[in-house]
């Protein structure tokens, strides 16, 4: 009753769970089970493989450290061969797909209640794997991630209960949707389970099984989506979850030849590796990459109530969203004003332990992608940016923390306002005209998504249509209905996800065509 009151710290305690202790005045008062592990010789816990319905372990160990406080959370295997997983898929894949939708619908509904019954515990595993703020993933990821489930399940109630056919005069056209066959999820470290099962529902829905690799960074909480799916009895084999490198089991992963398919949000450098190792095997493939995103603030803009929706789509997660807007294009009538309220309000965030709910923000997703980071700051200084605030880190902070950081004086083209950074920076651009705007948001290589802000709605969303992006809002930020497309053009991916678009990637399409009457002469 009192959780939001009390200091509270993970640890294990010599059993064979992930723990959490809750303490008061240094007495225990209750230790809550968020994950079941295996508990090595030296109290650290290991995380298992979830492997055609079994959790299995490695000799070879990955370390997951906690970025908000640099200590080991778990180990995690070091998988490099996944012929188990494929196999087991493989196997499950003629009675998965022999189910009727409607039953699969069912299995839908099931995941999704039981992660709502532990939406706590995917929070806490969220906040302690990435380092960021515990309110956000309660009301960001772990929300999310059920929900995910919940719209897929409606969205096919509503739109697939049905075939879709096509009257000639005559014949008619039955179009049905198969499944792949087995795919392959790869996904990142910064929505870990928020962005697997924006992939793992549509994929289970078309009566395909599943192999997933999260990242190595943020293992915690596809060990508890595999342990909800165990716990209601999934049928072995339908979904599976292998954890390492990237390099290596994701690599297994995308040249298996019984992998038909592979759905990959991340870097685009890594993209580039995916979709070069995929092509020679003629899978089907969706790459969501990374982004450049401009922000353009208009003439118009209504800077009491848009500057905070601004400062929210610069440095949500630290940062860490492919959607933030990392570039910020300010009408010149308005500059000097916008710039003064902007830098007010992020010299104001509080950074620090994810846990207190006062922060604003948390850590970094690891000591190393912070270096990088800082490694930007100084090139902007290099380029002669003018750091108006941040750029450093808190005092009084072991863990990957950063100050937000504002930077003006840049040149459009420079590299600090080109190369995603995927951090808290956000660079500052001056623009005299709308065409101007819209030629600088887009200089990049990238085209993931963007936003504008104005009063005048039909002259902002006049200008939004010329940016070439998969996506941009209209005074918001964020705003997502999951019926839309979501994907991005030039280096920020191939494919769309969401609604339609991710039952078409996880379902092929036949056609079959009844000619009416072919017997009468």
């Amino acid at each position: 009753d009192r959780i939001d009151d009390v200091a509270h710290s993970f640890c294990t305690i010599g059993t064979t769970w992930l723990e959490y202790r809750i303490e008061i005045m240094g007495d225990s008062i209750v230790t809550k089970v968020l994950l079941r592990t295996r508990m090595g010789a030296d109290g650290v816990p290991s995380i298992p493989n979830f492997v055609n319905g079994e959790f299995t372990y490695t000799d070879d160990e990955i370390e997951n450290i906690g970025p908000a406080s640099g200590s080991l959370i778990a180990r995690i295997p070091r998988t490099s061969d996944v012929t188990a997983a494929v196999d087991g898929a493989k196997a499950a894949r003629k009675s998965w797909a022999a189910l009727h939708i409607e039953q699969r619908i069912e299995w839908l509904d099931k995941i999704a209640g039981a992660l709502r019954d532990r939406i706590d515990d995917v929070a806490q595993l969220e906040s302690l794997d990435t380092g960021k703020p515990l309110k956000l993933a309660t009301g960001l990821d772990a929300n999310r991630s059920a929900s995910n489930f919940e719209f897929f399940s409606k969205f096919a109630k509503d739109k697939l209960l049905t075939s879709e056919t096509f009257e000639m005069e005559t014949a008619t056209n039955h179009v049905v949707r198969k499944p792949v066959g087995t795919v392959g999820l790869i996904t990142p470290w910064n929505l870990p389970l928020y962005l697997l099962t924006w992939k793992v529902a549509p994929a289970l829905l078309m009566g395909n099984t599943i192999v997933a690799k999260p990242s190595e960074l943020t293992p915690l909480t596809a060990a508890l989506l595999a342990e909800v799916c165990a716990d209601l009895g999934l049928p072995a084999g339908v979904f599976n979850v292998v954890h390492g490198y990237g390099a290596e089991v994701g690599d297994a992963m995308v040249c298996h030849p019984d992998v038909a398919a592979i759905s990959f949000t991340g870097g685009t450098a890594t993209g580039r590796i995916v979709a070069r190792n995929a092509a020679p095997l003629f899978k089907k493939l969706s790459l969501e990459l990374g982004g450049k995103n401009a922000t353009i603030v208009l003439d118009d803009v209504d800077l009491d109530t848009m500057v905070p929706q601004i400062v929210r789509s610069g440095f949500l997660n630290q940062g860490q969203i492919c959607l933030c807007g990392s570039r910020i294009l300010i009408a010149s009538s308005v500059y000097e004003a916008f710039v003064a309220k902007f830098v007010e309000q992020v010299a104001a965030m509080k950074v620090g332990d994810p846990s207190d709910a006062s922060n604003d923000m948390g850590a970094l997703i690891s000591f190393q992608h912070r270096d990088k980071v800082e490694s930007y700051i100084a090139l902007a200084k290099e380029e002669g940016g003018t750091v108006l605030t941040g750029g450093c880190r808190p005092e009084g902070l072991s863990g990957a923390f950063l100050r937000p950081t504002v930077i003006e004086g840049l040149s459009h083209t420079s590299r600090t306002a080109t190369e995603e950074i995927f951090g808290p920076v956000v660079t500052l651009h001056r623009f005299e005209t709308t065409e101007d705007a819209i030629a600088m948001a887009n200089c990049t290589a990238y085209g993931l998504a963007g936003s504008i802000w104005g009063k005048d709605e039909k002259r902002a969303a006049a200008v939004a249509e010329q940016v070439e992006t998969g996506i941009m809002w209209v005074n918001c930020w964020l705003h997502r209905d999951l019926r839309t497309p979501f994907g991005g053009v030039k280096q920020s991916g191939v494919g769309r996800e969401g609604g339609m678009w991710s039952i078409g990637f996880f379902s092929e399409c036949m056609n079959v065509c009844v000619m009416h009457n072919a017997h009468v002469v």
